[in-house]
């Protein structure tokens, strides 16, 4: 097996060095072998588990979420409804951030479009910023 640097295996799974570095500190990635250097030296394995992690990341997976999905994928002969779970509350937190987005763009363009008229103390972006009772968007 060909052993390859912690920069490559940066370079090939698009996960920054000082990521890779954390990901090891928190056991979502087993800490490589080391050179007789003391350097870190990666398998194949690693770039794999990285490129898996980073696209969990990017469709926001959280950490313990991603931690259970590659417990997961290290015992393949299990139910996929522990990951069907995971992927479904995800889905269900994305719905809810598009309603609240949606929310939001409503009341930002009611904004602009009564605002940008008279003076200040006139001007719905003020009024609105200043008391949220009068936004159509909800509280966090």
């Amino acid at each position: 097996m060909k052993k390859i640097t912690i920069g490559e295996a940066a370079r090939q799974s698009g996960v920054k060095v000082p990521t890779i570095r954390y990901y090891e500190s928190i056991g979502l990635l087993a800490e490589p072998d080391r050179s007789e250097g003391n350097q870190r030296s990666y398998e194949q394995s690693h770039v794999h588990r990285l490129a898996f992690i980073r696209h969990a990341r990017e469709l926001g997976f959280e950490v313990d979420a991603i931690r259970t999905l590659l417990a997961l994928q290290d015992d393949p002969h299990q139910s996929c409804a522990s990951a069907d779970a995971i992927a479904k509350a995800r889905l269900v937190e994305v719905e809810q951030r598009i309603r609240s987005l949606t929310a939001l763009k409503a009341e930002l363009e009611m904004m602009v479009e009564s605002g940008g008229h008279g003076r200040i103390d006139q001007c719905r972006v003020i009024e609105v910023l200043a008391d949220h009772g009068q936004c159509m968007h909800p509280r966090h």
